[in-house]
């Protein structure tokens, strides 16, 4: 199979030729339809995400079924698929407790040798996935099967983006009708927001970015209120917007320490602060702690949008064939594996929501 391997921190990815090794008796082998190019993935490839190389990335994929081990018992051959970019077992103590976000044994999951090389050395795929090749072998509870003639391209943002940031909206802040929301960043997860926040009911939607392309595609998604950095603090700028107050709700979808505060301070006392950006290893971040405790603003972390896949993923799949949910406009360009580090490079520019290579 043809494959996209991260080998080192900044370092282009290595087109390579690699053997898949034979499926488990819980794997499933799944042809890839489409997958797309995440922050995610560019935290890993920028040295954010600590992980070890060899390692094929890619992780918000569609496809569909070709294989599977004689253990598996949920998905047939044939099975349209969306994959999880966040494994789980299933069977650990937050698992069974509902939290499959948080499970254990994630990072474990995620070291499974998947593929080697011709010289003998073992390949590992990002999330137990690794999304840019043309075939994957992933544990069957990293898939959901569904039915829909809605297009691969479409499918695969529901593994990630949508479900990060849609989720991080309806399970993590359980955002209430009529609320006023601000989102900080307008990646692909950050339109997801306010997407969400537009389904949910709110009243009014801040959108924060410095690029104005991101914020015009916003906009056309739900955002009420456009906030351009350059202009000025954007904590004053809605602040002036709101009364002195600051918005019931935030959202911040970047991952950095000055983006986390902004979303903060842009929040009213009593307010919801919800992260969702995941940021560096090494990044710290400071409150002041009266202010903590006199403002009693809650702080709450949502990691893949606090989702349950095999409850999420076909009510996103809803949303969108009934057109509530516009995937189609946050897909800036398809290209083929061959220009995934173009991909990189444009992403990192600002120069696109989300690539999907298909």
């Amino acid at each position: 199979m043809r494959a996209g391997v991260f080998v080192g921190v900044d370092q282009p990815l290595s087109l390579e030729d690699l053997t898949p090794l034979p499926p488990g008796p819980n794997d499933v082998v799944v042809r890839i339809d489409a997958s797309g190019v995440c922050h995610t993935d560019a935290a890993v490839l920028h040295g954010h995400l600590p992980w070890d190389a060899p390692s094929i990335l890619g992780h918000e994929v569609a496809g569909t079924v070709v294989e599977i081990g004689s253990g598996v018992d949920r998905v047939h051959v044939g099975d349209r698929v969306i994959s999880s970019g966040l494994p789980a077992c299933g069977n650990c103590f937050s698992c069974v407790r509902g939290q499959s976000h948080l499970c254990e044994f994630t990072f474990q999951i995620s070291a499974t040798p998947r593929a080697r090389r011709g010289d003998g050395t073992s390949v590992a795929a990002f999330a137990s996935l690794g999304g840019f090749a043309d075939v994957m072998t992933v544990p069957e509870f990293s898939i959901v099967p569904v039915r829909t003639e809605l297009p691969a391209e479409q499918l695969a943002l529901i593994g990630c983006a949508i479900t990060t940031g849609i989720g991080s909206v309806f399970n993590t802040a359980q955002l209430p009708p009529g609320a006023s929301v601000t989102v900080v960043g307008l990646g692909g997860v950050g339109q997801c927001v306010v997407q969400g926040a537009r389904i949910a009911g709110a009243s009014r939607i801040f959108a924060v970015d410095p690029v104005a392309l991101k914020r015009d595609v916003a906009a056309a998604q739900g955002a009420t209120d456009l906030i351009d950095p350059a202009a000025g603090d954007p904590v004053e700028q809605i602040r002036e917007r709101t009364e002195g107050r600051g918005t019931d709700h935030a959202f911040e979808v970047v991952g950095r320490p000055d983006t986390m505060l902004t979303a903060y301070h842009a929040t009213r006392r009593g307010g919801v602060v919800t992260m969702v950006g995941m940021p560096p290893a090494d990044s710290t971040i400071a409150f002041n702690g009266l202010e903590l405790f006199l403002d009693a603003k809650q702080i709450r972390v949502s990691n893949m949008g606090s989702s349950q896949i095999r409850r999420d993923f076909p009510r996103y799949v809803a949303l969108a064939e009934t057109g509530r949910l516009d995937i189609a406009s946050m897909i800036s360009r398809r290209i083929v594996l061959d220009d995934v580090n173009d991909a990189f490079r444009s992403m990192d520019a600002g120069e696109v929501i989300r690539t999907v290579i298909t």
